[in-house]
């Protein structure tokens, strides 16, 4: 199937840092009225994403496992149509090959790019995407804990795209961060309960395609501010979070290598506001289609870009069509509790899984290890493997103790 590529940014840098590196012109800067989050669970959560009393047993090591952009283009949403019988939309069967790694882990975050339609319809894909609101079920049923939903497609629909989609996900229970309904709503993190840990996850995005903040919501989605950035990570562990999770909507499309931006900002949020030890643990990076290295700076582990988990046909700028579109990582890390009273938790293992969205049809989300070894003679398997892995540990990760699972 054919469609036309997707747009890269063009002339108009971002505050702070971030260079143009969208499928549209990034949005206006943001809001500088220098709030800082409250400590508290977000509307809806569920028992799993809200604090409660730690374990009698006491702390115990767990897994964080994340995974790249949900973008469900005109094919997916027609696949989930026939995966339904014609009644309705059903995306389970796409996550069915990974949902046993993805239910698998103590706390699973998924990034949906985009926003819900109403139930019915009408539905799009690309350049302005409303997806099909059983999207968010077909998450839960996966395993995802939250979704963050901080993307230039955001405001595709405006307040109200925003607002089903967060309905839809309140729903179901999946926690969510980075886009807001209300200005309560946009000024705390989604907080993810797992060993004992409290885990404040934050998230923003580069810009919005050029379309406006809503009048009098500047506050719908999380741009991407560095010194805002650190401020919500820091009254988010002042306020109770043992870690800190940030995912950034960031980079420049089909670029292997992260910009010089992304590794600028990786390294001054790693390095934190200059007392003590950073502030955020883990930084998970979306919106380059296609993977990107892992990095550990400091103690943080930066994963500059997970690619598309799950995805139809993409193209290049140039009309190509391009592979990599549906090839991504799933990182995995096991946090260990502190080995004493004041010490903070470490990343004991940190892992990452290749992934690929196979166009079939069906389309379908795949393992790619299993996949590889169900089906060696699929030369775009080994070729997507060894290329996974050659990017995400194109940055040092090995030495840094980074493996690919087995």
């Amino acid at each position: 199937m054919m469609r036309l590529p997707r747009r890269a940014a063009v002339t108009t840098a971002v505050t702070l840092l971030l260079a143009p590196a969208g499928c549209g012109s990034p949005a206006a800067a943001p809001p500088a009225d220098g709030r800082s989050p409250a400590v508290a669970a977000p509307a809806g959560a569920t028992a799993a994403a809200s604090p409660t009393a730690a374990s009698p047993t006491g702390p115990r090591a767990f897994t964080l496992l994340a995974t790249g952009d949900v973008l469900p283009h005109t094919e997916i949403i027609r696949q989930a149509k026939e995966d339904a019988g014609g009644a309705g939309y059903d995306f389970r069967a796409m996550f069915a090959d990974v949902k046993p790694l993805i239910s698998g882990a103590d706390l699973a975050i998924c990034h949906m790019e985009t926003v819900y339609g109403a139930d019915g319809g009408p539905f799009t894909g690309y350049p302005a995407f409303k997806s099909p609101p059983q999207v968010a079920a077909a998450l839960k049923d996966a395993g995802y804990t939250a979704c963050d939903t901080a993307s230039n497609h955001t405001l595709d629909d405006g307040p109200d795209g925003i607002r089903r989609t967060l309905d839809a996900m309140d729903a179901v229970g999946l926690a969510h961060t980075g886009s807001a309904r209300d200005e309560a709503e946009a000024g705390r993190p989604a907080l993810l309960r797992a060993g004992g840990a409290t885990v404040a996850h934050l998230a923003y995005t580069y810009g919005t395609n050029g379309i406006p903040l809503p009048a009098g919501r500047p506050w719908a989605v999380n741009l991407i501010d560095r010194d805002r950035i650190l401020a919500d990570a820091r009254a988010a562990r002042a306020g109770g979070a043992d870690l800190v999770v940030v995912s950034v909507h960031w980079g420049t499309e089909w670029q292997d290598a992260p910009n010089d931006q992304q590794l600028t900002l990786a390294r001054d949020l790693a390095a934190g506001q200059g007392e003590g030890r950073p502030d955020i643990d883990l930084v998970l990076g979306t919106h380059a289609h296609i993977p990107q290295a892992y990095e550990r700076i400091n103690d943080t582990w930066t994963v500059y870009g997970l690619g598309d988990q799950l995805a139809g046909h993409m193209f290049t700028y140039d009309g190509a069509e391009d592979p990599r579109g549906n090839w991504s990582s799933i990182a995995r890390f096991t946090f260990a509790p502190p080995a004493a009273p004041g010490q903070r938790w470490t990343v004991a293992k940190a892992e990452f899984i290749p992934q690929v969205t196979d166009l079939g049809p069906p389309y379908r989300v795949l393992d790619l290890r299993k996949a590889a070894r169900r089906d060696p003679g699929r030369a775009d398997y080994a070729r997507a493997l060894e290329h996974i892995r050659s990017t995400v540990l194109s940055r040092g990760a090995a030495a840094s103790g980074l493996t690919m699972s087995p």
